[in-house]
């Protein structure tokens, strides 16, 4: 569906692919996603996502750009009929050692997030749900807005609950005797191209990449994710900012009650994280009994 991407454009998705490759062994390993027990799946979401999904029961789930599929799992927790899909073959292989170990009945497919439909059929899901460092890795919004609406069942939606526009421009800048102070440091809108990022140490805790250190990052404003879905015939029906995040981001973030974290009381109060709900057009169609 759509054009192709440019040569430029496809090696800098590749890299992409390698980079994730690269960093699945590295994340199973960490504590960061808690594989041996000490993280429960349900702890990466916030109570406000599971008020907004409602009952999951006997509902398709397909969870895109699923990495291990530490969220996936909980869709299977409950009680949903869980797909995950990720471009990096070592991620899909990963997650699905996992699942099994929990016991958990996910299907999982490697695929690029942009051959989704033809490669999960189309008008196949109750819910789309993507999020939390996702976007970033997509060098067309519009091309995949149509995935996702290709995808969805009449009145079936999307879930998208990601990381803000602003939150993926801020970077923190030492001030003299003050620790960490955060900054403007990169674009907020699209127009400039990717950010080009060479980082042997990933987000997780653990060892170096061997290999595979470059990836590439594009930015996507909350008009151009609006305006993708919109343009791919789907009707936005909410969207909330929130400022906590499932893990501490920056060092001076507090942890609270729920789990996530907020940078402390004195700090301006700004949205670091997003969730749209959106879907198409016409009445609902039932979901098979299980």
């Amino acid at each position: 569906m759509g054009r192709e991407f440019d040569t430029e454009t496809r090696r800098m998705m590749r890299a992409n692919e390698a980079n994730w490759d690269a960093r699945a062994p590295v994340h199973v390993a960490s504590a960061f996603y808690g594989l041996d027990g000490t993280r429960d799946p349900l702890g990466w979401f916030a109570p406000f996502e599971w008020e907004d999904l409602g009952e999951l029961a006997g509902r398709d789930v397909v969870h895109l750009q699923c990495h291990l599929g530490t969220e996936t799992l909980a869709f299977a927790h409950r009680g949903a009929r869980t797909t995950g899909l990720d471009f990096s073959g070592e991620s899909i292989a990963q997650a699905q050692a996992i699942a099994v170990r929990a016991g958990a009945d996910i299907r999982y497919v490697q695929s690029d997030v942009y051959a989704a439909a033809d490669t999960l059929g189309e008008s196949s899901f109750d819910v789309v749900y993507t999020g939390k460092g996702a976007l970033c890795y997509l060098p067309d919004l519009p091309r995949w807005a149509t995935e996702v609406a290709r995808l969805l069942r009449p009145g079936g939606r999307l879930y998208l609950v990601e990381f803000h526009p602003l939150f993926n421009a801020l970077g923190p800048k030492p001030a003299p005797g003050a620790g960490e102070e955060l900054v403007l440091r990169h674009d907020y809108l699209a127009g400039r191209g990717p950010i080009e990022r060479d980082a042997t140490f990933t987000y997780t805790d653990g060892p170096a990449l061997a290999s595979a250190t470059v990836a590439y990052e594009w930015m996507h404003g909350l008009g151009e994710v609006i305006n993708a879905l919109v343009g791919a015939g789907l009707v936005v029906t909410g969207l909330r900012e929130s400022a906590a995040l499932p893990w501490p981001r920056w060092k001076r973030m507090v942890r609270g009650d729920d789990g996530w974290w907020r940078l402390p009381p004195d700090a301006p109060r700004i949205p670091l994280l997003y969730a749209l709900t959106a879907g198409p057009s016409g009445p609902p169609r039932p979901s098979a009994p299980r």
